[in-house]
């Protein structure tokens, strides 16, 4: 499978007259990407093409939209993130593992450099549809998150319904995360749409609840900004973990994280540095045409 070459998983625009931009629609742990290939021809979609293309019944049906674009540094690819809303996101883990398996294919190597708005990150081939990726440094400081007000980001004074003692931190994209008793018994969606809103967030933010299982496993839910409940979160996966060793509540630097969609392998690294593995799935190519 890792030789199959990328113009085998691309559809051709030629073979259709040109009616269209080809696209690739792929998942990772569920979380779905509508991927478009700007690097020769620029593709900058309007926010309402964007929530076309995102819907499942008028577009592709995607979480997110997804640009590879050529890299100003010495990357392999700048990856673009766009959220369902229209808005740009700096940070996605299992975005970065699918583009990751991409380029591995395109180039043909199993190791590749992606920029993003987060900065360059480094990624690896493991096995077929297994992808490693440094994920960069977790912050914890107010004015990287941001914050609108300088504050201790392991003690922040929020406490919406059932929610306490959560955690502050940015990943390429902020965070808050709370450890809670059992993790179904939350109504995340009911509870995190109030904390985004909440002025602390000038930016919003992203909302997880977790569940420390044992040394070795933790139950996660992350609902995004701009996408909502999601079945799975990289970036989500690597700050709950970074939260759970810093607290002291689990002692273990590699750590599985199970979400709805299946798991992800958390890895703390010296220096607040993080590395996440997980799956990917390619599921089809396509041409969009956004013609009325």
């Amino acid at each position: 499978m890792y030789e199959e070459k990328m113009d085998t998983l691309w559809c051709s625009n030629s073979d259709q007259n040109n009616k269209g931009r080809s696209f690739i629609k792929m998942h990772g742990l569920e979380n779905h990407f509508a991927i478009f290939d700007a690097r020769q021809e620029p593709f900058m979609p309007s926010k309402k093409e964007i929530i076309k293309i995102c819907d499942s019944e008028l577009g592709v049906g995607a979480d997110q939209v997804i640009i590879i674009e050529n890299s100003s540094s010495h990357a392999d690819a700048f990856m673009r993130i766009i959220n369902v809303d229209g808005f740009e996101a700096e940070a996605c883990g299992n975005a970065t593992r699918c583009i990751a398996w991409l380029l591995m294919k395109e180039f043909n190597k199993k190791q590749v450099k992606i920029e993003t708005l987060a900065g360059i990150l480094s990624c690896y081939l493991l096995h077929d549809d297994w992808v490693k990726c440094d994920m960069g440094r977790i912050s914890v400081k107010s004015e990287n998150i941001p914050l609108s007000m300088n504050i201790d980001t392991f003690q922040p004074e929020i406490e919406i319904g059932p929610l306490k003692d959560g955690v502050i931190t940015n990943i390429g994209n902020p965070h808050i995360t709370f450890f809670v008793d059992q993790i179904d018994a939350i109504d995340i969606e009911k509870w995190a749409p109030v904390i985004q809103e909440d002025k602390l967030f000038p930016k919003q933010v992203n909302v997880g609840i977790a569940e420390i299982l044992d040394n070795e496993n933790i139950s996660l839910k992350v609902y995004e900004r701009g996408a909502g409940l999601t079945a799975a979160c990289g970036t989500g996966a690597c700050v709950a973990v970074f939260a759970a060793y810093t607290k002291g509540l689990i002692s273990n630097k590699k750590i599985n994280v199970l979400m709805a969609a299946g798991k992800m392998i958390i890895e703390l690294q010296a220096e607040k540095k993080v590395t996440m593995s997980g799956p990917v799935t390619y599921l089809y190519s396509g041409l969009w045409n956004d013609a009325e």
